[in-house]
């Protein structure tokens, strides 16, 4: 038996914020991040509407990329002081994911991190609160996921938190807020997107329910991401669409390895000078997973679906999984984003060097790839990869060397 479950309500389309004011409860809490809301005039708009429903509205302000325990502890202390029987996350994936982890400590206050880290093993909520996400970014769906991505700084790692129960009650997916994303975010947050749908697709735990979801964003992803970054905004609105239908389909079928690696290399060399920025890490990874994944008969047949959609060629499997590494990797360039680690410089761009030293990265692999087999993400994963055979994909990701085990 399986299961799948979305938020109960989703509101699309432009002008799909003000549906804020049709919340019902007596005080909300806006978690929201570094100010882009509020100089685009989006946090004004949604208190404005929550007022305009009734509730008094406090405002969590200022969770940073890749947000921390620490963010989510405090925030959660915030909750109880206030007392919200809505939460309203609102931005990009940081601050969605904060909120999702606050939510769980608000209504079980004694729940520890390490609590909140074992899979599918979150007691039941809602009991204090209800969970509203609005997204402003088109990659991460954690607008209709079961998951949240939080950051341990003291071990440099981030920590996936899986459970149904964090799934949001309601969903609002209005792309004028997309609208405001910079390039680079738009390049990021697309092949976040792109990534999603492509390991949900196959996912061990893919369905005949999260299957077309995963191929139609693929398709729509394939039309439209290089125009939005290129500032078509049209395309930008359908990104929008197409990376919640990517998020619908992975949070129920599941990820790969991809983002195991992404979730365990992401803050792991922040001591040098940069994180590797969660999207663009799936992008360097995505086409050495799949490079990998194929030596799986079944997996390999999968990735040719895929290419069949996207209408790539091929007379049979092998050389269709190979024009879908191609397209990765010919996306990856209109993006400007490298191919691996070693030309990932501290700003994402392309360079000759990056910001990882090849002693340190050496040093740091044995651990690395250890914590990626461990993450939530590996065991939906086609091919489970041993400890030396983690160390070399994750070497492959660094050199930018084929795949050939």
């Amino acid at each position: 038996m399986a299961r799948f479950t979305l938020p109960r309500d989703l509101y699309h389309g432009k002008g799909a914020l003000e549906n804020l004011k049709t919340l019902k409860g007596k005080k909300a809490v806006i978690v929201v991040g570094g100010g882009s809301m509020k100089r685009n005039g989006f946090l004004q708009k949604a208190e404005d509407y929550l007022k305009e429903a009734g509730m008094e509205v406090h405002l969590i302000e200022g969770v940073e990329s890749d947000p921390s325990v620490t963010t989510v502890m405090n925030g959660a202390a915030k909750m109880q002081e206030i007392g919200p029987d809505w939460i309203v996350a609102m931005g990009g994936g940081s601050p969605i994911d904060a909120a999702k982890a606050m939510w769980i400590k608000y209504e079980y206050p004694e729940c520890t991190f390490e609590d909140m880290c074992k899979v599918f093993g979150i007691p039941e909520l809602r009991k204090k609160a209800h969970f509203c996400a609005v997204s402003s970014t088109s990659g991460t769906a954690t607008e209709v996921t079961a998951f949240s991505i939080i950051t341990d700084y003291d071990n440099g790692i981030k920590y996936p938190i899986a459970d149904f129960e964090i799934t949001p009650d309601v969903a609002i997916v209005d792309p004028e807020l997309a609208e405001t994303m910079p390039q680079k975010l738009t390049a990021h947050t697309g092949m976040d997107a792109l990534t999603h749908a492509v390991e949900a697709y196959v996912s061990t735990a893919n369905s005949a329910y999260s299957d077309p979801l995963a191929i139609h964003a693929i398709e729509m992803i394939q039309h439209d991401l290089v125009d939005s970054y290129n500032g078509n905004m049209e395309a930008r609105d359908r990104m929008h669409d197409a990376q919640c239908l990517a998020g619908m389909a992975f949070s129920n079928a599941l990820l790969g390895i991809v983002h195991s690696m992404a979730h365990k290399t992401g803050a792991a060399f922040a001591d040098y000078g940069a994180h590797i920025i969660h999207g663009a890490a799936n992008a360097m990874y995505l086409p050495k997973v799949i490079e990998f994944n194929a030596k799986d008969e079944t997996a390999k047949k999968r990735y040719g679906v895929i290419a069949d959609y996207m209408h790539l060629g091929g007379a049979n499997d092998d050389e269709k999984v190979k024009l879908l590494i191609e397209y990765v990797r010919g996306m990856n360039d209109k993006l400007n984003i490298p191919h691996c680690i070693k030309n990932y410089g501290p700003d994402s761009y392309p360079t000759e060097q990056g910001f990882v030293p090849e002693n340190v990265f050496l040093e740091r692999l044995p651990e690395i790839a250890k914590n990626a087999i461990a993450d939530a993400c590996t065991g939906s994963n086609p091919r489970i990869p041993t400890q030396e055979e983690m160390e070399k994909l994750l070497k492959a990701c660094y050199y930018d060397t084929e795949v050939d085990f």
